[in-house]
Parts: structure tokens; C-alpha cells; sequence
């Protein structure tokens, strides 16, 4: 099995994902599926006509977000037209799965330059949603898969699952000031720097160059006023039959008194943005005078109980260390999805982490979740740390819908 390097990752900023008050709600998903793709190729002399493959994720597939995002991306980058394109789903956890079938690629010889990220526009999710399916798995076609896993909405999930593990609503705004306080912090310093791209007009005029959704006042008492986000949406009917989440949620737990405990501040953001990683084999690498940042030592899926939904990212963590050859100690950065609070949460007392190695930099409640691409960003913002403190190994995992999580760990390949 050989290696597969990565060269360089970039992203755009996260700008606020609601039309009329995000600076990239205006654009076409291509437009910064575009951005990230050009840049890469700009920042590292890449010749595109080179490029095996672009594998992108895009968690909803429909409207302006459908047509193979990835290859149109790629097109209206400037790419050859030699290069290929696919775009791919695992719900939040299609960045991640995206770079991982970009490294196995190349790892299996197969190809030697793939560039892999994502692009979601969640700004559009409302509009792009009129008139289908409000979920995949409530619809009224969809009686029997409800009726072998029940499953219900995200956040009433996470929600349940703070209930079953014993973690207060302090726990979780705790961890809430903390991510907006580490985010404040990174940029402050400009952790982020070497990866963010900015997105621009047509004019050439800058749109966005900095992150948009950051609430660096954040306090717990600010957060205590807020009320929970999906207690009413736990009861709305959602078919002919009159189903609701609750019920979902009821049918594996009919004991369970749900506690709402989450809330629009310790639940992700809701945001607009594309990153781009690329991957090379070290053999096109030395013959073209690139450099490694880093190279991928294994990757893992696990699915979960479908019916809580987010507790896989401990389970897969577990799995791509035992395929690593590495323990828990061993990991300088961890990255994990903040879908929700209580899902880091969970992954943090589970595992026994020490705080201080997990989302060093903020996470996606201070700095927002553009499904498709989230997992793409958190690998290029663990590289970018593993480099300011001069670690080695570095683990990212995130839920997805279904109850499942991808992880992948990458090593830091220092050529000084």
C-alpha cells in the first residue's frame, strides 16, 4: 500500500448561511466550490490537466446544489477539462468521506492527484426544500424504513442523547463559551490564515474574507436566556399519520422524559462555505517539486443506532486508531464535529480526552457547519495546528445523519 500525501488545504470563511444577512448567501454554490478549487491549483502550480479526480461533498443534492457539484466546481475553476469530478453524500460527514476516497486512491496506486473537499450553501436549504420531502426518512413513502429505524431530527436526537448520558444544560453552554472563546482567540492570533481564501464579486471586490458567524461576547448568562431550539419541533406531525419526532425517539426509549437542553447558542451554526485539499502520491510529488504537509495513516466508517444518530464519532475514533497502530495519547489535535454540544460532549467523557487537545481552535457552534464541506475544513484546521504547536498526529470525526461518523488521522511530515 503506498502513501498518500497532502499538499495543501484551503477553505473560504464561514459567512452567515440566511439570505439577506450572509455575505455568501447571494452566490451559486459553484461560485465557492470554484474559490477553494482555483486557489489550490494557483498556491501550489498545479497543473490541472493532471488532476485523476475532484471528489467533493454536497449533503443536499437538489436545485443549484445538484448536477455534480464537484465537476462544475471544477470547470468553472479553469480546470482541464481532462479532470474529473464527483460529488458524493454522507450527510455532515461527506468532507470527510471525500478526502478519505481521494486518499484510498491514491494509497491503492490507482491515481496520483486528487483534490477532495466540499461545498454546502446552507443558506438555500430552506428554498431548496419547498416542495420535497422535509426528510429523507419521515415522508409517507417511506413507512418501511421507519418502521424497521425509527429516526427523527437532529437536534432532537441530541437533545435525547444529553438526557440518556446525565449531561445538564450547564455542561453544554460551558462548552459552548468555550468553542466561541478558542474561536475568538484564533483569530485573533490568525490561526487561520494560511487556509482561508477570500470569496470575491464578479467586480473582482471582495465578498468575504474573514469568518462571519463568530459571537466572540458570548457568556454563559447570555446563553442561559435563550430558550431550547427543539421542544415545539419534537411535536409537530410530520405525515398523514400524525408521527412526530418525539414519538421516533419514543418507540426505541418509551420511558425517556427528553430534556431540551439545546439551543441556537451550543448548537452548530448555520453557514455558508467550500474548502479543497489536495492529495498527491509522493512519487508525483517529488517529480514536480511539491512539498507534503502531511500524509493520511488510516480512515474508518462506523454506522450507530439510527434512531439517536450522533453517537458514532467515538466508536470510529476508536476504529481508525486500532487501524492506525496508534493510541488515544498518541493524538496531538483532535477535531470533532460541535453538530451539537452534547455530541463533543459525549465524545470528550467517553474517551476521557484532555480538553485542551480537542478543537483548540473553536468549533462549529462558534464558527458554524457548512454540511458538505465541515469535514474537509476540520482537516485543514487540524494540519494548521498540528503546525503551530509542532505535533504529529492529528484525529477528525464528525456524526451524520443515519448514525454514522467517518474518521481519518493524518500525520504531520515535517521537511525542515
Amino acid at each position: 500500500m503506498g502513501e498518500a500525501w497532502i499538499i495543501d488545504s484551503c477553505r473560504t470563511p464561514r459567512g452567515i448561511g440566511k439570505v439577506g444577512k450572509g455575505a455568501l448567501a447571494s452566490f451559486h454554490p459553484q461560485v465557492l466550490g470554484a474559490t477553494v478549487l482555483a486557489a489550490i491549483a494557483e498556491r501550489n502550480h498545479l497543473d490541472t490537466a493532471d488532476v485523476d479526480d475532484v471528489v467533493f461533498g454536497t449533503s443536499m443534492q437538489v436545485g443549484v446544489q445538484g448536477g455534480d457539484l464537484g465537476r462544475m466546481a471544477a470547470l468553472d475553476a479553469g480546470y482541464a477539462t481532462t479532470a474529473s469530478g464527483v460529488t458524493l453524500d454522507r450527510f455532515c460527514g461527506s468532507g470527510i468521506t471525500a478526502a478519505s476516497l481521494a486518499a484510498a486512491s491514491i494509497m491503492a496506486g490507482l491515481e496520483d492527484v486528487v483534490v477532495a473537499g466540499g461545498a454546502e450553501m446552507m443558506s438555500l436549504h430552506p428554498s431548496l426544500m419547498e416542495g420535497s420531502r422535509r426528510s429523507p426518512f419521515m415522508d409517507n413513502g417511506n413507512l418501511r424504513l421507519r418502521a424497521r429505524h425509527p429516526q427523527t431530527h437532529q437536534g432532537v436526537a441530541a437533545d435525547a442523547i444529553a438526557t440518556l448520558e446525565g449531561i445538564p444544560r450547564r455542561a453544554l453552554d460551558e462548552l459552548a463559551v468555550e468553542s466561541q472563546r478558542r474561536a475568538a482567540v484564533a483569530v485573533e492570533e490568525g490561526r487561520f490564515e494560511r487556509s482561508l481564501v477570500p470569496v470575491l464579486h464578479e467586480d473582482g471586490t471582495v465578498a468575504l474574507d474573514r469568518e462571519e458567524y463568530p459571537r466572540p461576547g458570548t457568556t454563559i448568562a447570555t446563553l442561559a436566556s435563550l430558550p431550547p431550539s427543539f421542544e415545539a419541533l419534537a411535536d409537530v406531525p410530520l405525515d398523514d399519520e400524525g408521527n412526530t419526532f418525539r414519538q421516533q425517539v419514543l418507540r426505541r426509549y418509551p420511558d425517556l422524559e427528553i430534556d431540551h437542553v439545546h439551543h441556537a447558542g451550543n448548537s452548530s451554526g448555520v453557514v455558508d462555505g467550500a474548502a479543497a485539499i489536495l492529495f498527491t502520491s509522493p512519487d508525483y510529488a517529488r517529480a514536480h517539486g511539491m512539498e507534503p504537509r502531511a500524509r493520511v495513516v488510516a480512515t474508518a466508517n462506523v454506522g450507530d443506532d439510527p434512531t439517536l444518530m450522533l453517537n458514532a464519532p467515538g466508536p470510529s475514533a476508536r476504529k481508525v486508531l486500532s487501524r492506525a497502530g496508534l493510541t488515544l495519547d498518541d493524538i496531538d489535535v483532535f477535531e470533532v464535529n460541535e453538530a451539537f454540544a452534547a455530541v463533543t460532549e459525549k465524545f470528550i467523557r467517553d474517551l476521557d480526552i484532555d480538553r485542551e487537545k480537542i478543537n483548540p481552535n473553536g468549533g462549529a457552534i462558534a464558527l458554524g457547519h457548512p454540511i458538505g464541506a465541515t469535514g474537509a475544513m476540520l482537516i485543514g484546521t487540524a494540519l494548521d495546528e498540528l503546525e503551530r504547536i509542532d505535533g504529529r498526529y492529528g484525529l477528525i470525526t464528525m456524526c451524520a445523519g443515519g448514525g454514522m461518523a467517518p474518521a481519518i488521522v493524518i500525520e504531520r511530515v515535517d521537511t525542515t
